[in-house]
């Protein structure tokens, strides 16, 4: 989410982590009186019951509101060739916009910060967690000159491909009067709620243990994915077989002691566990890998039935059920990570229907102490609220290459929003971005204009979404965060939100630059501003396609962005969404860097649409509609965008409409309101603004499928349903 991207659900913030509590929430009554707050049932100690009819209202409201975006992705999946694929795929991301269920906030980067880290010199993808692999960062003792970051960055452009820029770079760095050290400090509040990589999706969890193993193969800095574990590929020519050549190399435990040889069958048992452990990564997998699907679904215990298999220790054979253009651009993500069967099973470990995570003697993943290690790094110390470090892992593969010896995590709450700068500044960690208070206190310390850059943006994309379906309304963690909202009210708030005009009046209210300048200042406030779900100018089309625009036939040529076929079919439909724009990045088009969104005018004649319609709810300035926003109370930054957001939705729509903001005292009561949710009915919001997408291969369907039915999309709970 990136990362997640699938990593899935990305933050905002570092998230901290904590267990899920099993409880569900309570439905609102609907004939409640008005008088007591849906909440008060707060503290009951067990847990509520799922709706009985959850799973049929979920589809008879998704198909009513998502119903023309997932006609027209199904005939784009449907589709063969890749071009026209695409181009079908943003005319149905077109009807996701309008749909307005969402609305996109940001993108990733775009602020401005100072750093001692060397651009460029990590691994370098868009998608999968092959950027959190810091093993050839080139650091400086001191901050890095802007004037040499622009440089280094065109050289990067430049050398591109050719596997030249990281010894370039350190060269550059010598003759520019640097020195480099082999320490990456930085801070975390987020503590891994798994050591098992295979059993999580959640980029809270990858980012430290991407870097206790390898994979087959791997992004270096320049972007090219190159051999890891693996020393070759073969592809058949029908472009289903996929065979792999394994190099020499070992487990070794967290005192760096040999386990096992790795094997083949080491990716075999990977798989099998991540799926077993219901590990969320299971979607990038199903119906691609000739077996699996059935596997998943428990249709087969067998699984040697999945197109995954060992045919000798160095020999590894996927088998697709079809071809997949973007198979290996997936390999980045740890349901492609390797398992040492051996230590596992000494670990209490076990196997399809055997597997048992709550079993007395599973002990696998539950510390750092509980995994084994292949590589470049070994946890050597995990407090959570105080470090998290790691080591160079001596017996690693490819030890000779790293340039750094020692990652460490330092706890930062983010309470002191000046702590973070101070750090980087006494060069206790390696660099801080810098929100307005930073900016503020680096112009005064004469280290900006040096120093300061700003950073790039990515394909990650923040929304803000809107529950169409609200069930709960106390959060399922703590059961203290609790909604203002009588059952009246509540009731009134789930029909209005499930009309199409209301949700477009409040997407058109929010002014989204204002939102953002709390957080990045209003110098950079339309940087990172992203209009859309997919990134406009993620794919573009291969060859000259046409396809049908509300019945006219419509040519797009080879070389066309994605943004600008979805804003096609945007314009085609009258609304003033704007996605992407021809003249914007000085005139070379992007959906990004600017408000595509708010418009106070179109708002209110949005909810006047949607007033007329609702008028059995008699929505007046006397009675508005109620929407909780959850928002965390300690942080400052985004207690600002919380009302940022209350005062342009308010003003906007004039009153119709009152956002309550909805306390959350700690980071990890906002985070049970939304971002630690499995279904739909656990969602304590009407709006929440935590959680993003990053891509997870090169198709627009890493995005889009994660608005599909009957729970198979991991985003659509986020609204409310499945």
């Amino acid at each position: 989410m990136k990362k997640l991207t699938a990593i899935l659900c990305l933050l905002l913030a570092a998230s901290m982590v904590f267990s899920l509590a099993s409880c569900t929430p309570k439905t609102p009554d609907p004939a409640g009186t008005g008088t007591n707050p849906v909440g008060t049932e707060a503290k009951t100690e067990e847990p509520d019951p799922i709706p009985p009819d959850y799973a049929e209202t979920s589809t008879t409201i998704y198909n009513a509101v998502l119903g023309d975006f997932n006609a027209a992705y199904q005939a784009a999946k449907a589709e063969t060739n890749v071009s026209k694929k695409w181009a079908m795929m943003a005319i149905a991301e077109a009807k996701l916009m309008e749909s307005a269920v969402m609305l996109p906030t940001t993108t990733q980067g775009g602020n401005y910060a100072i750093s001692r880290v060397a651009p460029y010199t990590i691994d370098y993808s868009l998608w999968g967690n092959d950027d959190e692999n810091w093993h050839t960062a080139l650091i400086a003792t001191e901050f890095i000159e802007a004037a040499h970051r622009t440089e280094m960055k065109a050289k990067w452009n430049e050398l591109k491909g050719t596997g030249e820029y990281l010894a370039w770079a350190k060269q550059y760095l010598a003759d520019k009067g640097y020195t480099l050290k082999t320490t990456y400090s930085t801070t975390f509040n987020s503590f891994p709620k798994t050591w098992d990589v295979l059993a999580t999706s959640r980029a809270a969890d990858s980012q430290y243990l991407v870097k206790t193993y390898d994979g087959l193969l791997e992004y270096d800095c320049e972007g090219t994915q190159k051999p890891a574990l693996a020393t070759e590929v073969n592809v058949s020519e029908d472009g289903k077989t996929y065979t792999f050549k394994l190099r020499d190399a070992i487990w070794v435990d967290s005192q760096g002691r040999k386990v096992a040889d790795v094997k083949a069958d080491d990716f075999v048992a990977g798989i099998q566990h991540s799926v077993d452990a219901g590990g969320g990564l299971d979607y990038l997998v199903d119906g691609i890998i000739v077996g699996i699907h059935d596997y998943i679904e428990g249709k087969t215990t067998d699984f040697s039935t999945v197109g995954v298999k060992a045919t000798d220790d160095k020999t590894l054979v996927y088998t697709l059920e079809a071809p997949c253009s973007y198979f290996l651009t997936m390999f980045g993500y740890g349901i492609f990570a390797p398992l040492s069967r051996a230590y596992y099973e000494s670990q209490g470990g076990k196997f399809g229907a055997d597997f048992d995570a709550k079993a007395e003697d599973y002990t696998y993943g539950k510390t750092q102490d509980n995994i084994a290690y292949c590589g470049a790094f070994i946890v050597k110390n995990a407090t959570d609220g105080s470090i998290i470090s790691f080591e160079k892992n001596e017996n690693y593969w490819n030890k000779d290459a790293m340039n750094i010896d020692k990652i460490e995590y330092l706890y930062n709450d983010g309470k002191d929003e000046m702590k973070a700068y101070n750090d980087a500044k006494a060069g206790t960690t390696v660099g801080v971005g810098l929100t307005t208070a930073r900016l503020k206190q680096c112009r005064e310390d004469g280290l900006f204009d040096k120093y300061g850059y700003t950073s790039a943006t990515d394909a990650t994309s923040y929304m803000a979404f809107f529950n169409i379906n609200r069930f709960a309304f106390r959060d399922i963690g703590l059961h203290t965060v609790v909604s203002p909202q009588t059952a009246e009210q509540a009731a009134r708030t789930n029909k209005a939100m499930q009309n199409v005009n209301f949700r477009r009046a409040l997407a058109f209210s929010l002014d989204r630059a204002n939102y953002n300048a709390q957080a990045v200042g209003d110098e950079l406030k339309l940087v990172s501003l992203r209009n859309s779900y997919t990134p406009a100018k993620f794919v573009y089309l291969e060859e000259d396609v046409t396809v049908d625009l509300n019945g006219k036939a419509t040519e797009f040529k080879a070389g066309t962005p994605y943004g600008e076929i979805m804003q096609a079919q945007i314009d085609a439909d009258g609304l003033t969404i704007k996605v992407y724009d021809k003249a914007a990045d000085e005139g070379n088009g992007s959906g990004d860097g600017y408000d595509g969104w708010y418009n106070p005018t179109e708002a209110m004649n949005q909810l006047n649409t949607a007033i007329a319609a609702l008028a059995d709810l008699g929505i007046t300035k006397d009675n508005p509609i109620q929407v909780d926003l959850p928002y965390p109370s300690a942080r400052e930054t985004y207690t600002k965008k919380a009302q940022a957001v209350k005062q342009s939705v308010e003003a906007a729509l004039q009153g119709f409409v009152q956002v309550n903001l909805t306390e959350c005292k700690t980071d990890d009561e906002w985070y049970y309101a939304g971002y630690y949710t499995e279904f739909g009915y656990e969602a304590n919001y009407d709006i929440y603004d935590l959680s993003g997408w990053g891509p997870d291969y090169g198709d627009p369907s890493t995005y889009l499928d994660t608005f599909l039915p009957d729970g198979a999309g991991y985003m659509i709970k986020c609204i409310g349903i499945f």
